[in-house]
């Protein structure tokens, strides 16, 4: 065999390798009740129970932070994350959590957040008109 032929023959072997090992790890979306009949890595998405309190308290634990969140159809669960609280948190619309469930709560790896977006149609409407009122 030629030496390019290997050379290929091995850079294909590479690439599958990264492929497997990438949908291995690669988690899957489900809700509060897929993850506690799974012991798989879940992501779940759903909104902060904005009723019941956060906690997290730095001066004791900064690497415990823990809320209620109810997924999207609707089931509520309590959500333990290790690590710090994220920055505006409680103003997020949507969360998207990486974890699994230890018991009866979700033990959260990763946060991810959707946050109201700051260009909203009372912004956009109110900078046109402060436009316009600047050029006359």
């Amino acid at each position: 065999m030629k030496k390019s032929s290997i050379f290929g023959l091995v850079v294909i072997a590479i690439a599958i390798a990264v492929i497997i090992s990438t949908y291995k790890s690669a988690s899957t979306y489900g809700s509060f009740k897929d993850a506690k009949q799974s012991a798989a890595t879940l992501q779940v998405v759903g909104h902060l129970n904005k009723q019941k309190a956060l906690y997290y308290d730095a001066t004791k634990d900064a690497n415990y932070f823990s809320f209620f969140m109810k997924d999207n159809k609707g089931q509520e669960c309590k959500v333990i994350f290790t690590g710090t609280k994220p920055q505006d948190f409680e103003r997020s619309e949507q969360v998207v959590l990486t974890g699994k469930m230890v018991g009866n709560e979700f033990h959260a790896s990763k946060i991810l957040m959707k946050c109201p977006s700051k260009y909203t149609q009372d912004k956009l409407e109110t900078t046109e008109f402060t436009a316009k009122q600047a050029s006359i």
